[in-house]
């Protein structure tokens, strides 16, 4: 099975599936927390060790149960559960708000209303309240500190002086990558035109941030599109790389954290989402080295001082609306 295909026939998992009524049990009142929490999340290991030790601190009678995969094996693993009516769940981390924007659609998510969302840039949280960013992975571009010229732009990248240079994230493969494909898509000033240019401009779509970074610094590609901390990262150990931050602004991903509506846990599904948004949660995004979600607590070591981030405008909702054909049409351009 391609990935496109496999992307459509989770999306198609989770909508054709009996919305669950669920538990008015995420209504219920705080008390003493404890019990049983099952979080599903696509964090890397060492980023959902820490979460989960951090949070355990402030609520040390809650056993957590995490299960870690990428983005589309968790969104496999909801489907399935429910198509057989026994979602496990009781909390999400996910990568990318577009998977959370499906289940939202799908009644799967409830609202917490009541969750802190002061300081927050309204745009890294749902308006309903069903879903809020933990905090901001930009996708900026890369480059190569010998290289001879510096875009200023993502429309410099598709100029004849980058052609053959150029090397981006496959959006069958990155979630990051499949919300910068939607964002930029539906943009005038980009649009389908864009990425026909740099078919045109022979940019390669390659498996993942990873492989753009380790072409970058290695000198295969002068340029690379690429989020920030892996950027920064690699500059920080000595590799040959700046990052620019280009005009039309940042794509960025939010690793939103949402209730299921069939918690069994409501409470300390609630504590949970409470603490990834508190100070100290913010303060821990920072400590991993992330942007965070909360501006006030600082910034990561990494951040130039002197740069200020201009978010890209997304239209969630619209994201997911054309996932799909978004997927199967880059497909069809640059390959799998």
């Amino acid at each position: 099975m391609s990935i496109v295909s496999r992307r459509r026939w989770i999306l198609a998992g989770l909508c054709a599936v009996v919305l669950a009524a669920g538990p008015a049990a995420a209504q219920a009142p705080m008390g003493n927390i404890g019990g049983k929490l099952i979080l599903y999340t696509s964090q890397p290991e060492r980023d959902a060790a820490q979460t989960v030790a951090a949070f355990k601190r402030g609520h040390p009678a809650v056993e957590v149960d995490v299960f870690r995969s990428g983005t589309t094996e968790v969104m496999a693993k909801l489907a399935a559960e429910f198509s057989a009516g026994a979602p496990k769940a009781d909390v999400l981390l996910l990568a990318d708000a577009a998977s959370m924007e499906a289940l939202k659609r799908d009644g799967r998510l409830v609202p917490y209303r009541e969750a802190k969302v002061d300081g927050l840039d309204p745009s890294t949280f749902d308006v309903d309240r069903t879903y809020f960013g933990s905090k901001l992975i930009t996708t900026g571009i890369a480059v190569n500190t010998a290289a001879k010229s510096r875009p200023a732009s993502w429309a410099d990248l598709a100029k004849p002086e980058y052609k053959g240079q150029v090397a981006m994230p496959s959006p069958l493969y990155s979630g990051a990558a499949a919300i910068m494909l939607g964002a930029m898509a539906s943009r005038p000033d980009l649009g389908w035109s864009y990425f026909e240019k740099l078919k045109a401009a022979d940019t390669v779509a390659v498996r993942g941030n990873g492989a753009v970074v380790t072409a970058v610094a290695n000198g295969e590609k002068a340029y690379g599109v690429l989020v920030d901390f892996m950027a920064f990262n690699a500059k920080a150990k000595g590799s040959p790389i700046d990052f620019i931050f280009p005009a039309e602004g940042l794509p960025a991903v939010t690793e939103p954290v949402a209730i299921l509506k069939t918690t069994q846990n409501a409470a300390a599904a609630r504590a949970f989402v409470d603490f990834i948004l508190s100070d100290d949660g913010q303060k821990l995004a920072v400590s991993m080295g992330y942007i965070p979600a909360r501006a006030s607590v600082g910034m990561p070591a990494w951040y130039p001082g002197a740069a200020k981030i201009h978010l890209m405008p997304i239209d969630i909702p619209r994201v997911v609306q054309n996932n799909s054909a978004n997927l199967k049409r880059f497909s069809e351009l640059f390959g799998n």
